[in-house]
């Protein structure tokens, strides 16, 4: 199945702290999903889940970056005893506890954290684009995008694994590297969540990349795209993206997320298809013991 890129001019988007807590909340759904997932797969895993003032915390396994703190500051104070009970849970499973904290979020509380130990270690942007199912669209040339369905589940993996152990990158540096085997259980559980989609792109015969996509609230979140080397730079990402932007319009979807590291080539890309930075969010890391 052909798909489409999309126009490269959109509407700016007004960021106002209710949009962030919007997306913060799919974002959060996600992670809930996931947890969901992961414990689907490996049972004797346990997965911690608690809310905590409008945000979660998710504990998938002490090697996950699924295991992380989101959504704080932007509805409702956090209470210190409720962030003390979330530490001493992730200290009991010897994991670090990582927060990802957005721009947006009330400023007291970065300083909160930095007082109880937790260190800054990076960023991640956030980046947006509305959505209209009425927008025009034009072909990618010699890529072809088609939805991934459940008995493709294993080679969609390896496609985005095998891209993701080999990164492309530019910009600011991830803030840890995980082996490929780490990598296949944290994008497995993501992409067998409830709600997503997977795509794959082909080069005529060969398959070159894969992606997915995560319906919620009205936001198209769009996660987990990844190129096999020997394919990239030949548009494939390009089309991954306008894939998914075309089916997310279509099932009326209002606006598109996507999170890149600062300066990266995702980045570069998702700002080439009417992407706009809408916020920033800080990533801090408490040791375990603090």
């Amino acid at each position: 199945m052909v798909r489409f890129a999309a126009a490269m001019e959109s509407t700016p988007l007004l960021v106002t702290t209710e949009l962030v807590a919007r997306i913060e909340r799919a974002e959060c759904s996600l992670l809930r999903a996931c947890a969901v997932s992961s414990e689907r797969r490996n049972p004797a895993l346990d997965p911690f889940v608690r809310p905590i003032a409008g945000g979660v915390a998710i504990h998938a396994g002490a090697d996950s970056p699924l295991s992380k703190l989101a959504g704080l500051g932007l509805c409702g104070s956090v209470d210190d005893d409720e962030l003390a009970a979330i530490e001493a849970v992730f200290d009991a499973r010897q994991t670090p506890l990582q927060v990802e904290l957005a721009s947006l979020a009330e400023l007291e509380l970065a300083a909160r954290l930095t007082r109880r130990g937790y260190a800054l270690v990076g960023f991640e942007d956030v980046l947006g684009r509305p959505l209209s199912a009425d927008e025009e669209w034009s072909e990618v040339e010699g890529v072809e995008v088609s939805p991934s369905p459940e008995p493709e589940l294993a080679r969609w993996l390896d496609v985005v694994v095998t891209g993701f152990v080999h990164p492309d990158t530019q910009g600011q540096a991830a803030a840890e590297e995980l082996p490929r085997e780490a990598l296949e259980q944290v994008i497995g559980d993501t992409a067998s969540a409830e709600g997503f989609s997977r795509y794959l792109a082909r080069r005529g015969p060969e398959v070159a990349g894969g992606a997915s996509l995560r319906r919620s609230e009205g936001i198209a979140l769009l996660c987990g795209a990844s190129t096999l080397p020997i394919h990239r730079r030949h548009g494939v990402q390009t089309a991954l993206l306008s894939a998914r932007l075309a089916d997310a319009a279509r099932s009326g979807c209002e606006l598109a997320v996507i999170t890149t590291l600062p300066g990266s080539r995702s980045q570069n890309n998702a700002r080439r298809r009417g992407f706009s930075l809408l916020y920033t969010r800080a990533v801090l890391r408490r040791d375990v013991g603090g």
